[in-house]
């Protein structure tokens, strides 16, 4: 993967004390329109054209962008692992983060990101629009600058936000308690089981109680590597024993998220329970998510989901699609044994899901 490079001084006050690394992926954020009307990535050496308010924000902002941007229907884990390793290699040299991606897989990227970043200290800041950036009427330019200032804004030396979180149309959510769900209104990310880190108005009111705060003197770790013979599963009234035992039956198959019925219920078609129990027994890990986009998955609460516990199913709690299956693509890379599987995917690694 080739990368551009751009170093931008807003401020021509002062030398500014405050280093912002921006990470260009891809998405409509950084489009502007050329000659014949055609959607094209704008140069970000430019940017101070498209955004003159930048120069407020007394910030040194290095731009790393993608030669050939992604979009973001054509991200896959190996560029969550690029990813990763970029803000890895310049923690150390910058104050903050602030990574540009399409919408729509936005959620599963900062989730990803989210696990493979431990004992994060520092803002990292997920922003898109929904219009690109020369559009009148487009998002881009709010949601840019906000999501710099938000990066940038420390209190008592320390980062405010010192986690991957998601900035859109007002908006601060958690990265991995995210959900795109609109595609034509701004307001196009909600996280039904968390509350908001920030809500930006005329000043931005941090929820500072709701924000994750690491252990200090912790080092930051990567993991490098994710497991992507994951799939997805998810039911409905009528499913078919030959589909579900063909997703059982793909070569290689490490694990599959199930989104089930409101909290956590199935099917008890003997058929069923004996394919999940089957693949169980032949170390596939099975993640049982809710369908809904609030509350959370109680397995045994009802009897449609007492043989899922009794067979080894394991409950993904609160756990998003986005989370559940990133945070699984991360473990099971690293683990093998079931015991330590279970451990670790129910248990919070950053705030993924709450634990009563």
């Amino acid at each position: 993967m080739k990368f551009t490079t751009s170093n931008i001084i807003t401020s021509s006050a002062k030398a500014p004390d405050t280093s912002i690394l921006i990470i260009y992926t891809g998405g409509t954020l950084g489009m502007v329109h050329n000659d014949k009307g055609s959607l094209i990535p704008f140069d970000f050496a430019s940017i101070m054209d498209h955004i003159p308010s930048l120069r407020k924000l007394e910030l040194n902002i290095t731009v790393l962008s993608f030669d050939n941007p992604i979009d973001s229907s054509n991200v896959n884990p190996g560029h969550w692992e690029l990813l990763g390793q970029m803000i890895y290699e310049n923690y150390k040299e910058y104050d903050g983060f602030v990574v540009l991606h399409g919408t729509d897989t936005m959620a599963f990227t900062a989730s990803a990101i989210s696990f493979m970043l431990e004992n994060l200290n520092k803002p990292v800041i997920f922003t898109g629009a929904q219009l690109p950036i020369s559009a009148p009427r487009s998002d881009a330019r709010e949601n840019l600058i906000t999501a710099l200032e938000i990066a940038s804004t420390k209190i008592n030396g320390k980062p405010m936000v010192p986690e991957v979180a998601i900035y859109f149309d007002s908006v601060l959510l958690r990265g991995n308690r995210s959900k795109k769900v609109e595609s034509v209104h701004f307001d196009a990310f909600e996280s039904e089981n968390y509350p908001l880190l920030a809500e930006a108005g005329v000043v931005i009111n941090y929820n500072d109680k709701f924000i994750h705060y690491p252990e200090e003197n912790l080092g930051l770790t990567l993991h490098k590597k994710l497991n992507n013979k994951v799939i997805i599963l998810k039911l409905f009234p009528g499913i078919s024993e030959a589909a579900v035992e063909a997703i059982f039956s793909i070569k290689g198959l490490k694990g599959v998220v199930m989104e089930t019925y409101g909290s956590g219920n199935a099917p008890t078609d003997e058929w069923f329970i004996n394919l999940l129990k089957g693949a169980i027994d032949k170390n596939i890990v099975i993640l049982n998510v809710s369908q809904c986009p609030g509350g959370k998955v109680d397995q045994g609460r009802y009897e449609t989901s007492e043989d899922l516990e009794n067979i080894g199913v394991i409950s993904g709690l609160d756990l998003t699609l986005e989370a559940a299956v990133t945070k699984l693509m991360m473990v099971l890379e690293e683990e093998e044994e079931k015991a330590v599987i279970k451990l670790r995917m129910t248990n919070s690694i950053c705030g993924e899901m709450t634990i009563n």
